[in-house]
C-alpha cells in the first residue's frame, strides 16, 4: 500500500530517488579520490657548475691628485673647465705672480752683487800672490784676501740658491695638472687668498683605468687559502664583472690589482682592489657597484630548480618520486645558487625525480601522477 501526502509524491518514490542520488554522489567521489594528483617532476641534473661570488664595491680613481696651492697669494685665474678632461701639464689656476716676480728680481740683484764681490776677491788674490812671494806684502794680507775670496764664493752660492727658490715660487703661481684625468669642481673662488694651508683647490682623477674596492670575508679568504696555501685568496687570472646601479652589466671585465695586508678587525673582511678599463669614462669615483666573479668550478654538482626546495626551520626539504610514483619528503643541504637552480650538496642522487613545483601540497607516501616540469625560466 502506498501512503500519499496531499500535494506531495508518494514517500516510496521520494525515498528511492534520494537513495539513487546519494549512490551517484558516492560513485563520483570514489572516482575523484582514485585519480592521483599531477606533480611536475624533473630529474636531478649533474654537471660542472661555476661558483660565483658577489660583493658590494665602490669605485675610485686609479690616481687621485689633490690640487693645492704651494705658495700663498690671491687666486686670479681659473684656466680649466670643471669636469673636463685635462692632460698632464695643462694649466688649472693662476695665483697673482707680481710679488713673486719682484722677489725673483731682488734675488737676481743680490746674486749679481755677490758675483761682483767674488770678482773683486779673485783680483785681490791674483794681485797679492806675487807680492807676497816677493815679500812686498805680508803673508797675512794674502791669507786675508784668500779668505775673502772664499767668503765671496759662498755669498754667490747662497744668492744663486735664493734665485732658484724665487724662480720656483714664481712657477708655483701657475698651477698645472700633474696627471691625465678628469678635473673636479673648483673649491675656491677667484680673489680668494689661498696657500698651502687652505686645502685643495680641486682634484684631478685618472679614471681610465678605474679601481673597484670590495671586501671579502675572512671565511672566504681562509677557504681559498685552504685549497692552495701558496695561492692568493682570489685565484690569479680571475675576471671580474661590474653590476651597475641600474642593474646593467658593465661590458668590460676587470682583473685583480691588489689586496690589503691585513683583515679589518671591525668587519672581519679583507679589502681587495680590481682594475677595470674605462675608455668611455662612464665609471666615476664614488660610484657603488656589485663586483661578481667566478672563483671556482664545482665538479659534478647536483642541480635542481630553486622552487623545488622548501625551507623548514633553517633547513631545506625536497619531494622525490619513486618508481611506483609515490612521493617521499627528504631533507637536503642546499649550496650555491646558479641562476634559477641551486646546488644540492646532500640528500639527493643523480637521476632522482624531484617535484619541481608545489612541494607544499605533497604529503609523505602520496601517490602522484608525474608530468614533465615546464620550466618558465627556460623560455626567457
Amino acid at each position: 500500500m502506498e501512503l500519499y501526502i496531499r500535494g506531495r509524491r508518494p514517500l516510496a518514490v521520494v525515498s528511492g530517488a534520494l537513495a539513487l542520488a546519494l549512490w551517484g554522489g558516492c560513485a563520483r567521489h570514489a572516482d575523484t579520490a582514485a585519480a592521483p594528483p599531477d606533480a611536475q617532476v624533473v630529474a636531478v641534473e649533474q654537471r660542472d657548475v661555476p661558483v660565483v661570488r658577489e660583493w658590494i664595491g665602490s669605485l675610485d680613481g686609479f690616481v687621485n691628485a689633490q690640487i693645492r696651492a704651494q705658495v700663498s697669494g690671491y687666486l686670479v685665474k681659473q684656466a680649466y673647465l670643471e669636469g673636463s678632461v685635462v692632460r698632464k701639464g695643462d694649466p688649472l689656476f693662476e695665483i697673482d705672480p707680481r710679488p713673486f716676480a719682484a722677489a725673483l728680481a731682488q734675488a737676481e740683484g743680490q746674486l749679481a752683487q755677490a758675483q761682483a764681490q767674488l770678482g773683486k776677491a779673485d783680483l785681490d788674490v791674483a794681485r797679492f800672490t806675487p807680492l807676497a812671494r816677493d815679500k812686498a806684502i805680508s803673508q797675512e794680507e794674502l791669507d786675508d784676501a784668500v779668505q775673502a775670496r772664499l767668503a765671496a764664493g759662498a755669498q754667490v752660492a747662497s744668492a744663486r740658491a735664493a734665485v732658484d727658490q724665487a724662480s720656483l715660487n714664481l712657477s708655483f703661481t701657475h698651477i698645472v695638472s700633474p696627471i691625465d684625468g678628469i678635473a673636479g669642481l673648483i673649491r675656491a673662488q677667484i680673489g680668494d687668498l689661498v696657500g698651502p694651508s687652505t686645502g685643495a683647490l680641486t682634484t684631478v682623477a685618472t679614471v681610465d683605468p678605474i679601481k673597484a674596492y670590495f671586501p671579502i670575508s675572512e671565511q672566504a679568504y681562509l677557504e681559498f687559502r685552504g685549497r692552495d696555501p701558496h695561492a692568493p685568496s682570489i685565484p690569479a687570472g680571475t675576471k671580474f664583472e661590474l653590476i651597475l646601479a641600474d642593474g646593467s652589466t658593465y661590458p668590460s671585465k676587470g682583473a685583480l690589482l691588489a689586496m690589503d695586508n691585513e683583515v679589518d678587525g671591525n668587519t672581519g673582511t679583507l679589502r681587495v682592489a680590481a682594475l677595470f678599463p674605462n675608455p668611455s669614462l662612464l665609471l666615476r669615483p664614488g660610484q657603488y657597484a656589485k663586483v661578481r666573479a667566478v672563483v671556482n668550478v664545482e665538479k659534478g654538482a647536483l642541480l635542481v630548480p630553486l622552487r623545488a626546495l622548501s625551507e623548514l626551520q633553517g633547513g631545506y626539504q625536497a619531494a622525490t618520486v619513486d618508481a611506483a610514483n609515490r612521493a617521499h619528503i627528504v631533507a637536503v643541504r642546499a649550496g650555491a645558487q646558479f641562476g634559477s637552480k641551486v646546488v644540492v650538496e646532500a640528500g639527493l642522487h643523480p637521476g632522482d625525480r624531484v617535484v619541481a613545483d608545489g612541494i607544499q601540497k605533497i604529503t609523505e607516501g602520496e601517490l602522484v601522477n608525474p608530468v614533465p616540469f615546464a620550466d618558465p625560466d627556460a623560455a626567457r
